[in-house]
């Protein structure tokens, strides 16, 4: 039975992640929100009885703390179950209006707290309590604005904060790759950019369905083999350019 642990869950494509995974009741889902999301209804709609929703502002080590002791206890006291596979899902997009030139210190440091921190402090908190499976599969939620290359072809260029923030997130999975697997070897951690998707997040020129987005990004999170850890995957599979 494996667990799969997803952060952002009430809305986008956290919220299809676990509609996906709810489809089968092998699966055990430790589904995160915000503390102060209220629009809970729709992740309520579709969870399943073996989906534990719980609380977790991945910009707080507090917050990430007692989300663990929160997972521990749902996770039979983390004797009998351990994550297999955890999705770095939360992620923020603040004033995308902002060019290199117009950076707000605030919504840079926001961004780089959940984007960056957040997914670093998460793996490392789990892994030191001993809640992570030895071959843990874990997908860090990039965008293909963290490509060098991608990002050096748009004119004009999108979302600096956020872009910046994917970048060093794309440098924190090439660290983790290594990192973790001196703790856990069968472990596996990639970096994956899901397409301009139809969520709030994606906006009015998405093309791309959350159905299909999760689908494909499922697919190629089970399909993961220890010579991937490290790589940067589109959600169709094909390797993305840093």
């Amino acid at each position: 039975m494996p667990v799969y642990c997803i952060t952002g869950t009430n809305r986008g494509l956290g919220l299809e992640f676990v509609k996906q995974l709810a489809q089968s009741s092998t699966n055990t889902i430790i589904a995160t929100t915000h503390p102060r999301a209220t629009d809970l209804a729709d992740l309520h709609a579709v969870a399943s009885p073996s989906t534990h929703i719980l609380t977790c502002d991945v910009s707080s080590i507090p917050s990430i703390q007692s989300f663990i002791q929160e997972a521990t206890h749902a996770l039979n006291g983390g004797h009998l179950q351990k994550i297999d596979f955890l999705l770095n899902n939360a992620g923020v997009n603040l004033a995308p209006q902002q060019t290199s030139l117009s950076l707000g210190p605030d919504e840079l440091h926001a961004q780089f707290a959940v984007n960056v921190l957040g997914p670093a402090k998460l793996v490392e908190l789990l892994l030191a309590a001993g809640l992570l499976s030895p071959s843990v599969r874990i997908l860090n939620m990039s965008s293909s604005l963290g490509s060098m290359q991608f990002s050096s072809s748009l004119r004009p260029r999108w979302c600096a904060g956020y872009a910046i923030s994917k970048a060093a997130l794309n440098m924190l999975t090439v660290h983790q790759s290594e990192d973790v697997r001196r703790e856990l070897p069968g472990a596996v951690v990639v970096a994956m950019a899901p397409g301009l998707c139809k969520t709030r997040m994606g906006g009015e020129e998405a093309v791309l369905e959350p159905r299909e987005s999760v689908g494909g990004m499922l697919r190629v999170l089970g399909g993961l083999g220890s010579e991937d850890t490290g790589l940067f995957y589109q959600w169709t599979g094909e390797k993305v350019p840093w």
